[in-house]
């Protein structure tokens, strides 16, 4: 089992060799436009137009709280979209963070990172504009990725 990395810097910028994917949090409602879905669009267009077009097509195509999608953006690189907030707002339900389908996602982008080879890179998922402790985070990302042997480097950003 290998142990999760902490480094600071970009997420969007992953360090190390070989294919790596950049696994992220998003909501169910389709909106993209705060957080660190800013700084993956700065970079690549591909992660939200096709995030955007499978919320839009949603009724066929599987998604819901704990999908994942993959997206390429490069030869080596690819961006995990994890349905894992219920909306965008801290309201009468608590925080828009879902554990529950975080868990389901990470099962999926483990899967995915097994079949490409890849690690997997990531900012503190769920913790920001979500709302989620990461202390309730990092046991399902031990559990769902390095357990199954897949490098882990978390990036918390600088400034």
């Amino acid at each position: 089992m290998s142990e999760i990395r902490y480094v600071r810097g970009d997420a969007t910028a992953p360090h190390g060799k070989g294919v790596k994917l950049i696994a992220h949090v998003c909501n169910d409602l389709g909106g993209w436009g705060k957080g660190f879905v800013l700084a993956l669009s700065r970079r690549w267009p591909e992660p939200e137009a096709a995030y955007r077009r499978w919320h839009r097509e949603r009724a066929g195509n599987g998604f819901a709280l704990g999908a994942t999608q993959c997206v390429q953006v490069g030869p080596y690189l690819w961006v995990a979209n994890m349905v894992g907030q219920r909306g965008m707002r801290t309201g009468s339900k608590g925080v828009p963070v879902r554990y529950e389908a975080i868990d389901a996602a990470l099962a999926a982008v483990g899967d995915k990172a097994l079949e490409l080879g890849a690690s997997v890179h990531m900012p503190r998922i769920g913790c920001g504009l979500a709302g989620g402790k990461w202390s309730r985070i990092e046991p399902l990302i031990a559990a769902r990725l390095t357990a199954r042997g897949i490098g882990v480097t978390v990036y918390d950003h600088e400034g």
